[in-house]
């Protein structure tokens, strides 16, 4: 039997927000929610009892690194990812698709998923994507970041190691194109895409009926939609992935936020509205979590919260500051004034810029749980805003409290 399911619990006039419940093997999760980044079975600079005491519902690891260490063998041994990390709540795993990209394509040559941010260097090598990751029909060659070992990842492997893994939430294994690649390239990127999902849906199937014999619970997958910025190719690759009839839906290769409403609203509208949907990797400004929302998104990841949190980037609502400028060395309030997690209420920026001038490693777990905490309680405070039906007034309101990311350089 397969214990899984979604239920929209209240829909919002006028846009394509809903509040809803996905009921997982372990555990339920209220939607809409921002899910904790957990990449090698570990969320950085945070126990798995503080991301509970936060207010995490779920986390997120990846199969390219799980792969790698320790091995998705040694998850499985341990009792699958969240007894091997100590967490007894619902988990996602990733395809590793996006890091066959990042990790192959784009290691070391300044590409990331923002396209204006690539220098000119990197545009050049996005010419080349094909040759530095052997893409085929089959799948992917490409090398180890940690040690340069040759590596494979093809559809069905994705699937057994993700099985293996042991998340109750699976996405199908995706090509996730440069930003800045030709139409032609995002065609055949798109057709490949939609072959390896149905292959996914295969593997995965095979799979189910072996574990479900032995009363093993269900881990249910997502088809990944792709189509870069064309309407065209984004509306036929989410009625593609609806027509294989998968549990849910991520969203991927969504690189400027300018581009997330149009491309959430294409999608959206062509997606079974029983299933939920996840937007992979966006949702580290507060506008792409009130527009995720609005436009259909159920769920996001993004682990800017806590790399930002490393590097002494503090998120509030009044914007991002530096907790490591000489103006917060004498400076004892809260991090985030009305903030309620453990840091605010119990440290003050005096403190943590300290901690950080001092390399303490104390600054970072601090920090982490101050912008995990602010990404997990604002989407809180919106799926509250959906049920009581102040969404675009709360949305107003932070919109008009929020200023862009200014960073203030350390002095």
């Amino acid at each position: 039997m397969k214990d899984f399911s979604f239920t929209i619990n209240k829909k919002l006039d006028g846009t394509l927000a809903r509040a809803g419940v996905i009921h997982t093997p372990h555990g339920d999760i209220q939607t809409p929610a921002f899910i904790v980044g957990g990449t090698k079975a570990t969320v950085k600079a945070m126990t798995p009892e503080a991301v509970i005491a936060i207010g995490g519902q779920a986390v997120l690891s990846n199969t390219y690194h799980l792969m790698l260490r320790p091995g998705a063998d040694i998850v499985e041994q341990a009792g699958g990812l969240g007894k091997f990390m100590n967490w007894e709540g619902p988990t996602f795993t990733d395809s590793g698709g996006y890091q066959v990209f990042s990790l192959g394509v784009a290691y070391k040559k300044g590409i990331s998923k923002v396209a204006n941010a690539l220098t000119g260097d990197a545009k050049s090598a996005v010419a080349a994507q094909t040759q530095l990751a052997k893409i085929t029909a089959k799948g992917v060659e490409f090398r180890s970041h940690i040690d340069g070992q040759k590596l494979f990842m093809s559809p069905e492997l994705s699937m057994q190691l993700q099985w293996q893994i042991g998340a109750d939430i699976h996405m199908a294994f995706d090509e996730c194109p440069a930003p800045l690649a030709d139409l032609n390239y995002i065609n055949e990127s798109l057709e490949r895409t939609h072959a390896w999902a149905t292959r996914c849906k295969t593997e995965h199937d095979r799979l189910w009926a072996i574990d479900s014999a032995s009363g093993k619970p269900y881990q249910s997958l997502w088809g990944v939609v792709q189509g870069a910025r064309y309407p065209d190719l984004r509306r036929q690759s989410a009625r593609y992935m609806a027509d294989l009839d998968f549990d849910g839906f991520g969203i991927g290769g969504i690189f400027e936020p300018q581009d997330l409403a149009a491309s959430l609203n294409w999608v959206s509208q062509e997606l079974p509205d029983d299933k939920p949907r996840h937007l992979l990797g966006m949702g580290n400004q507060v506008s792409d979590l009130f527009l995720g929302v609005e436009y259909g998104a159920d769920t996001f990841d993004c682990v800017a919260f806590t790399r930002q949190a490393r590097n002494g980037s503090i998120y509030t609502l009044d914007g991002r500051l530096n907790i490591r400028n000489h103006q917060f060395q004498r400076d004892f309030t809260p991090l985030d004034t009305g903030c309620a997690c453990y840091t605010c209420t119990n440290y003050t920026k005096a403190y943590i810029n300290h901690l950080f001038r001092s390399d303490e490693m104390l600054g970072a777990i601090l920090a982490s749980i101050h912008n995990e905490y602010f990404a997990v309680h604002l989407v809180d405070l919106i799926r509250a805003s959906i049920y009581d039906g102040s969404f675009m007034e709360f949305k107003e309101s932070t919109m008009a409290r929020y200023s862009a990311p200014k960073i203030i350089q350390q002095t």
